[in-house]
């Protein structure tokens, strides 16, 4: 069953700038799809042009969530989705998490806004997530400050926040952004793990092919606000059609053959998937 519909989704913002052009894509439900390509190819703005987190834009298309029809809705029917049923994991979590407030009374604020839980119980359940997401002591860490963890922490924390309500779709925004290549690990077998355990569709917004290859089913490759190229991973890993496709893989090291004297340049696409 298909989760997320996005057809003709084009976002303008003022001065003629075109950040998405024409994009299409499917997701469903209990599947991760990875859209990649370059910093400003049109991806972060594309899964806040879904979360409807772009009010100065022109957005034109259709998104469709579980039938339901995004673009257009009212503020107040998207507040309901958003978090409930919808949820998001943002680039940078420090500046996402409100310094002035434990990471517990955090995660149990945006329980109790869609739950209408009392107090105790909205502290339980934030106690239970962080304990889920694997922070030690969690009833302990639960009364902790934002800066007093680490980075991938803060991003445990952010995941947490975003599944405490069981949404039916996660979009995680570069996840693993500046964070070691352990942490890395951890987080993307953490996300792995929750979506067999929960069956959340995961919409994975990143330029990294690695991460790509060990999540997601399929892969929307984009350049310039559009989709060059699409298919399931082992399609795009191992026949890309594209140019642009075929150089984003050349620059990906590997350990089964030479070091490159130089990196690939990477050409405009020739075809439009």
């Amino acid at each position: 069953m298909t989760l997320l519909t996005v057809r003709d989704l084009t976002v303008d913002f003022a001065g003629g700038v075109r950040a998405v052009d024409g994009l299409d894509l499917d997701l469903a439900a209990g599947a991760v799809l990875g859209v990649v390509g370059e910093s400003g190819s049109g991806k972060s703005v594309t899964s806040l042009a879904v979360m409807g987190l772009l009010p100065d834009a022109r957005i034109t298309g259709e998104v469709r969530f579980d039938g339901q029809r995004l673009t257009g809705l009212d503020r107040r029917a998207l507040r309901r989705l958003r978090g409930d049923r919808i949820a998001m994991i943002f680039q940078d979590p420090l500046s996402c998490l409100n310094p002035y407030y434990p990471v517990g009374f955090q995660i149990a604020e945006a329980f109790s806004a869609h739950r209408r839980a009392r107090r105790r119980e909205a502290h339980r359940v934030a106690v239970r997530m962080l304990d889920r997401v694997g922070i030690p002591e969690p009833e302990r860490r639960a009364r902790a400050y934002p800066h007093e963890f680490s980075g991938g922490m803060r991003q445990r924390v952010m995941i947490a926040m975003a599944l405490c309500l069981e949404p039916d779709l996660l979009i995680a925004d570069e996840p693993t952004t500046a964070l070691d290549v352990t942490v890395q690990a951890q987080i993307l077998d953490l996300l792995r793990e929750l979506r067999q355990r929960s069956g959340t569709a995961i919409m994975l917004i990143t330029h990294d092919m690695g991460v790509v290859a060990g999540l997601a089913d399929e892969v929307v490759v984009m350049y310039g606000g559009r989709a060059v190229e699409r298919g399931t991973v082992r399609e795009v890993f191992y026949r890309p059609r594209d140019t642009y496709t075929k150089g984003l893989l050349a620059c990906v090291p590997r350990l089964d053959g030479p070091l490159p004297d130089r990196l690939p340049t990477l050409s405009a696409p020739e075809v439009t998937a």
